[in-house]
């Protein structure tokens, strides 16, 4: 990795083009439109298709080709002026959650692509190429776990495994790849990586908060998710007397309350709760008697999700027995917690100070491709400001000076890396 003091060309007027920049996200984001202003373009559907058809054009028309892996990972090359050399990767994802915004993901994959159009512009060569990627299915929604197919490449999860996964209709990702026609021949892994970089919008409140441009990110939280299944029996909830009822659903609301208390004792980084619950029969004169639902626990230390995990199991244990209920337990996902490479972070960092922008050391709070990739590269991550701190959500929302700063920060970071030919 060469350093900036070594490249004029790494001087702080280098920028990307902000307008274009934001043209490409707002085109984008025609693509699957959600009904309250954000988007629904979920993996493996019609509208995921006609993105990446999209994205193929203007990586093409940037003068890349387009790799196309198994798992539908699509790779858009700049070539290099050593071909010989590892490529630099940048890159996210294009799929959402159902109810998404414009820009979780999706600001990844074209600030890489604007990084391309923009060295084009200034007729800029660099010794390593350089890959603008998108992961197929980051986000989980419809076919879990989430970061599948990033998971595939960095060994994870076998290919034969992932392609087996269902959605709620019973259609299967292998199938449901073959019929948008996104399926490629490259194997899954095969690609050596340089380095990789993936920017992102926060999806917290911290840089914000600070008003901070940039957010170093240092480390990745790790996840834990725990599916539970308690079982009593169903029963009228007017006729039953309270001490014969064996109701699921109070169980749940108190194994949930221990799950706020294990959070909690770990703070300020841990962090704990039930996103996906379901009620049987869920009538509402019925009394539940069977509920279903994951809890999800995150940290960036290892010993503190394990903590977190035993003293679930064996607390809502107790719960379970006091109340002569049937209780089971099944971890569903989860990943240890990531330290993004030195080199990667420093690039990042330096990148920041020279073009002038705030910036802080952060942990990220969510998972993400690159927490994978840091299994089989050195990796690091940009992450901007985003409104109120709210993703996964049609109303997430960020300016267009903060996406052009993440940008700027991902172009220089990305330069150091591959080398610029002078």
């Amino acid at each position: 990795m060469t350093t900036h003091d070594n490249n004029p060309l790494l001087g702080k007027n280098l920028r990307v083009n902000a307008d274009r920049l934001w043209d490409s996200l707002m085109e984008m984001a025609k693509i699957g439109p959600g009904v309250a202003g954000g988007n629904n373009r979920q993996t493996l559907t019609d509208e995921d298709a006609e993105g990446r058809a999209l994205f193929q054009k203007w990586c093409e028309d940037a003068g890349c080709s387009m790799g196309l892996d198994s798992m539908g990972n699509m790779f858009a090359m700049r070539a290099g002026t050593e071909p010989d050399l590892l490529p630099v990767y940048v890159g996210s994802h294009l799929d959402t959650q159902p109810t998404g915004g414009k820009y979780d993901g999706v600001l990844g994959v074209l600030s890489g692509l604007e990084l391309v159009r923009t060295l084009n512009d200034l007729d800029i060569k660099t010794r390593h190429p350089i890959v603008v990627t998108n992961w197929t299915n980051e986000e989980g929604t419809r076919y879990a776990p989430p970061m599948l197919s990033s998971g595939v490449f960095a060994g994870i999860h076998s290919e034969e495994w992932a392609k087996d996964r269902v959605d709620i209709n019973g259609k299967r990702f292998g199938d449901e790849l073959k019929r948008i026609g996104w399926e490629g021949d490259e194997p899954v892994g095969a690609r050596k990586m340089h380095a990789m970089f993936e920017l992102h919008i926060e999806q917290g409140p911290i840089l914000e908060n600070e008003g901070k441009d940039i957010g170093v990110v240092t480390h990745g939280q790790g996840l834990s998710w725990t599916q539970i299944t308690i079982t009593g029996r169903d029963a009228h909830t007017g006729s039953t007397p309270m001490p014969l009822r064996r109701n699921a659903g109070l169980a749940m609301g108190r194994v949930l309350e221990k799950v706020d208390e294990i959070a909690l004792s770990h703070a300020p980084h841990a962090v704990g709760a039930a996103g996906h619950i379901e009620v049987f029969p869920n009538s509402r004169n019925v009394i539940p008697g069977k509920v279903i639902f994951t809890v999800d626990f995150r940290s960036p230390d290892l010993d503190v999700i394990t903590d977190m995990e035993a003293r679930l199991r064996q607390e809502a244990q107790q719960i379970a027995d006091t109340m002569g209920l049937d209780i089971a337990f099944e971890k569903v996902g989860g990943f240890d917690p990531v330290t993004f490479d030195d080199n990667c972070v420093s690039a990042i960092r330096d990148a920041a100070e020279r073009l002038g922008y705030s910036h802080l050391n952060i942990i990220s709070g969510a998972g993400h491709d690159a927490c994978w990739i840091s299994r089989v590269a050195p990796t690091g991550m940009i992450m901007c400001p985003c409104v109120d701190g709210l993703s996964h959500n049609e109303a997430e929302d960020i300016t267009k000076e903060w996406a052009t700063a993440g940008t700027d920060v991902l172009l220089h970071a990305v330069l150091d890396t591959a080398e610029i030919v002078e």
